[in-house]
C-alpha cells in the first residue's frame, strides 16, 4: 500500500489544525502511521482510497472528520475554450483521454513534492503500472492549443524532461531510465503515442515521459493536465483526483473539449440507502439523521428524506464508492469503531479448524520447511496471464465475469502458476534468489477446489530443483505420484513432467519455457509447479 509524506506546515495550513490534532485522529481515520520525521510524517493509506494519496487531499478529509468542515465539497468547473483531438489510429494503441486546465496554481516546493508523489501514487494504484492510466502535468503557458494526441513514428525527436538534447522516441526506450522502465507498453505497435501543440511542439509521449518544454516549477501558473489510458473510468478517475487535489489549493479548473465532450465535470453522484441496511450492517441503532450527520463527517452531502432514506452525494474523486455498504463502512469510521460496544456472539458454538484448512496450513510448513515464501495472488486476473503468457491455449473450463469492472480481472483463476510468474515480474529489483508459494481455490467449470505452486528464480533454477520440491511435497502429503512426460507448453520440452495419480494427471512442474519468462519480462531462469491438493488422500470426501 502506498505511503505518503505529510509535510506539517503544509498539511496544517490547508487543515487548520495542529500536528498533534491530526496525528492522534489519523489512525482512527483508517490509516498507519509509519513514521514520524521532525518535519513531516508518513503515512500508509488503502489502496481503494487513492483520493488520499496527496496532502491536499488529506488535508480534505481530515476537515471532514475532525468538524471542521463537512459535506461534499463543490468544485466549479469553467470553460477554457481549449481543445483536443485524438487520432483514430490510437485505438488500438491507447484510445483514452482525459484532459483539464488548471489555472491560477501556486507551487512551493512542497506543493510539487505532493503534486509528483500523487502522481507517481497513482499510477501505481489507478494505473496499474501506467498501463490502465498514465499522467501528464504541463506548464500552459509554454505551448499553444488546440492540442492533438497521435500516435507518431517511433523516429519523432525532442527533448525528454531531465534531457537537454533531442532524441528519438525509439531512442527514449532504449535509452532514457523512464524509457527502460515502461518500454514494454508502447514496443508492440508500430506507431506510438504522442501528444502535440498547434505548431507540433511535443508535450508528451505517454506512458513513457513529458516533454522537458513543459516541465512545471515553482513559477508555472496555468496547467494543462493530459491523462491517457486503456480505461476510460480509470482515465478519469485520475482526472477527478487530480483536478480536486488543485482545487483544495485554491485554483480554478476548467473544462477541455475532446473531440467535442466537455471533460472533467466534477459534479457528484447521487445515491440512496436505507438506514435499515446500516443498522443490520453495523449493530447501531441509528436513524436517518445520525447517518446523515456521520456521512457529512466524511465529506459526502447527505440528508434524510420524506419516504425514510438517507439521499447521499458522493463526490466525483470517490472512486471507492461502489455499493450501499462501502457507505455504511463510512458510518462505521465516522461513528468510531473505538466506540462500537463489543457483544458477545448470541449464539455459542465451539470452532474447529476446517479440514481444507488444515490442509492447507500442512502444505504451507512444508513449502516455509523447503525455504518458499508465501504469497496471496488474488483469486481474479485475465487470461493474458493465465493463458496467453504462458503460452497455454485458453481453457473453458475457466470461469468468466459477466460484468467485469477491469481488464485486468475478467477471470476465477483456474490455476496459481501464472500469478506467481506475475508476481516475480513486479519484484525484479529484489534481490535473488527468489523462492516463493502460494496455496488457495481456484475454479474450474464453476467448482472450486484448491491448489498449491511454488516457483524458484535464481541463475541456476533448473528441473532437478523444482523435482525435488514436487517430491518432498508429494511425499509429505502422503500423495502417492507417479511421473511421466508432459506436454505443458509452458514449460520447455525435456525439462518437464506431470504428476499423475491412478493415471490422472494431478500437478504440472518443470523450467519455464523462455517464451513465458519473456511474457513476463523475467531475465532469469524460473522453474515451477503447481499440484491439485483435491487429489491428497484424507481430504474432505474421500
Amino acid at each position: 500500500m502506498p505511503i505518503i509524506s505529510l509535510p506539517y506546515a503544509y498539511l496544517e495550513s490547508l487543515t487548520g489544525t495542529d500536528r498533534e490534532t491530526i496525528l492522534s485522529r489519523i489512525p482512527l481515520f483508517g490509516a498507519d502511521i509509519e513514521r514520524l520525521e521532525e518535519d513531516h510524517a508518513d503515512i500508509e493509506f488503502f489502496a481503494n482510497r487513492p483520493d488520499l494519496f496527496s496532502t491536499e487531499g488529506v488535508a480534505r478529509a481530515l476537515r471532514g472528520f475532525l468538524g471542521i468542515e463537512t459535506g461534499c465539497p463543490a468544485y466549479e468547473v469553467r470553460p477554457s475554450g481549449i481543445a483536443f483531438s485524438v487520432d483514430p489510429a490510437l485505438a488500438a494503441i491507447r484510445p483514452c483521454l482525459g484532459s483539464a486546465v488548471i489555472r491560477n496554481v501556486s507551487l512551493d516546493e512542497d506543493g510539487i513534492a505532493s503534486l509528483m508523489g500523487l502522481q507517481e501514487a497513482l499510477h501505481w494504484a489507478v494505473g496499474r503500472g501506467r498501463r490502465k492510466v498514465a499522467i501528464g502535468v504541463h506548464d500552459l503557458d509554454a505551448v499553444t492549443p488546440p492540442f492533438s494526441y497521435i500516435a507518431a513514428d517511433p523516429s519523432t525527436a525532442f527533448v525528454p524532461l531531465d534531457f537537454d538534447t533531442e532524441m528519438t522516441m525509439r531512442q527514449m526506450l532504449a535509452d532514457h531510465p523512464k524509457g527502460r522502465d515502461y518500454a514494454h507498453l508502447v514496443e508492440p505497435f508500430d506507431k506510438y503515442p504522442l501528444i502535440v501543440d498547434a505548431q507540433d511542439r511535443v508535450l508528451s509521449f505517454p506512458p513513457i515521459i513529458n516533454g522537458e518544454l513543459t516541465r512545471v516549477t515553482t513559477g508555472t501558473k496555468n496547467i494543462l493536465l493530459d491523462t491517457t489510458g486503456t480505461d476510460q473510468r480509470a482515465v478519469m478517475t485520475a482526472v477527478y483526483i487530480l483536478c480536486t487535489a488543485f482545487a483544495e489549493t485554491g485554483a480554478i479548473v476548467e473544462s477541455v473539449t475532446v473531440d467535442g465532450t466537455a471533460m472533467p465535470s466534477l459534479a457528484p453522484v447521487i445515491r440512496e440507502i436505507r438506514p435499515e441496511e446500516c443498522r443490520a450492517l453495523l449493530g447501531l441503532e441509528l436513524d436517518a439523521s445520525q447517518i446523515a450527520a456521520l456521512l457529512e463527517r466524511m465529506r459526502f452531502g447527505a440528508a434524510p428524506t420524506p419516504a425514510g432514506t438517507v439521499r447521499v452525494e458522493v463526490p466525483c474523486y470517490r472512486a471507492d464508492i461502489m455499493h450501499d455498504w462501502d457507505l455504511f463502512e463510512d458510518v462505521a469510521i465516522a461513528y468510531g469503531y473505538e466506540t462500537i460496544p463489543p457483544v458477545l456472539p448470541k449464539t455459542f458454538t465451539i470452532g474447529r479448524e476446517h479440514p481444507v484448512q488444515a490442509r492447507s496450513r500442512a502444505v504451507r510448513e512444508i513449502c516455509t520447511g523447503l525455504g518458499y515464501l508465501e504469497m496471496m495472488p488474488f483469486t481474479l486476473t485475465n487470461e493474458r496471464v493465465l493463458f496467453t503468457a504462458m503460452q497455454r491455449l485458453p481453457d473453458a473450463a475457466t470461469l468468466r465475469l459477466k460484468h467485469p469492472i477491469s481488464e485486468e480481472q475478467t477471470v476465477v483463476r483456474s490455476a496459481i502458476l501464472p500469478l506467481l510468474l506475475e508476481t516475480l515480474q513486479a519484484n525484479l529489483h529484489r534481490e535473488l534468489p527468489q523462492r516463493l508459494f502460494a496455496v488457495g481455490d481456484v475454479v474450474r467449470h464453476a467448482q472450486t477446489g484448491r491448489s498449491v505452486a511454488m516457483v524458484t528464480m535464481h541463475p541456476e533454477a533448473d528441473f532437478s530443483e523444482i523435482y525435488a520440491a514436487a517430491d518432498v511435497l508429494c511425499r509429505e502429503l502422503g500423495l502417492d505420484a507417479g511421473v511421466a512426460e508432459s506436454d505443458d507448453p509452458a514449460m520447455l520440452p525435456g525439462r518437464r513432467g506431470v504428476l499423475t495419480t491412478g493415471g490422472v494427471p494431478v500437478g504440472t512442474f518443470g523450467e519455464i519455457h523462455p517464451k513465458a519468462l519473456l511474457a513476463f519480462d523475467l531475465d532469469q531462469p524460473v522453474a515451477g509447479l503447481e499440484l491439485d491438493l483435491t487429489a491428497v488422500p484424507g481430504r474432505p470426501g474421500r
